[in-house]
């Protein structure tokens, strides 16, 4: 998209997954990515194949250390809060670790990086929080994930009041799977993903190119009246 070449967004869970493709697919589009995560070998891995990437190595449970490291930042565009955990158990088996693992990454982590770089946010940038379908729909383990994601759907809207008067926009995206590396780990399993595909009217899982094309899209100019929305990749699950 012609309206993100220039544009400097920083993006976080870039190590792997939908944060790392879309970075990349950001630098081919000519933006100016900041890639964030704790993962060094995969983030050096990252700017060789596109050097103009810049990166943060920053463990986003350290709060203070996130807040650190974020401050010199220069202005941004846009923020993409990627960065995620999915420990999916039955309810009774989740642990006190698992809880605020799970609510340490998945909610905290957004709110300190978009506290963090508030202030650079430029007059018109975008952020897109990804989050998921858990977040409005139950599924079998998903308990502490999909509360975590519920707390973010509810950042969301809360930061699309308050920052719009600053004219920033802010929504999340809401896939069901996504086969990623992990995604496709975790429903190859035809027993294990023939139930919900049976569930989707277009009869598949998301793809990564689902979720980069729609972040792009609430990133860019083409949805400069789109705020606080929750845009659902589930491929028609709610209506079934």
């Amino acid at each position: 998209m012609a309206d993100l070449i220039g544009k400097t967004i920083l993006v976080t869970g870039a190590g792997h997954g939908i944060g790392n493709e879309l970075c990349k697919h950001l630098s081919t589009l000519g933006s100016k990515v900041i890639a964030v995560s704790k993962s060094l070998d995969a983030m050096k891995a990252l700017q060789k194949e596109h050097p103009t990437i810049d990166i943060i190595q920053v463990d986003l449970n350290n709060w203070n250390e996130t807040k650190e490291l974020l401050s010199s930042v220069p202005e941004l565009d846009g923020l993409v809060n990627n960065a995620g955990v999915a420990v999916i158990k039955p309810f009774n088996e989740l642990t006190e670790a698992d809880f605020d693992c799970t609510f340490n990454v998945n909610i905290k982590a957004a709110f300190c990086v978009t506290q963090a770089v508030s202030d650079k946010l430029k007059y018109g940038s975008s952020i897109v929080n990804v989050s998921s379908l858990a977040s409005s729909r139950a599924f079998q383990g998903h308990a502490a994930y999909g509360a975590s994601k519920a707390a973010l759907d509810s950042l969301t809207k809360a930061l699309a009041l308050e920052f719009g008067p600053r004219k920033i926009r802010v929504n999340s995206v809401n896939p069901t799977v996504i086969l990623t590396q992990m995604g496709i780990q975790n429903w190859s399993d035809p027993r294990k993903a023939g139930p919900l595909i049976n569930r989707i009217p277009l009869t598949r899982l998301g793809e990564v190119s689902d979720a980069i094309n729609s972040i792009v899209y609430l990133l860019g100019e083409q949805s400069s009246f789109v705020n606080g929305h929750h845009l659902l990749l589930e491929g028609g699950f709610s209506v079934s």
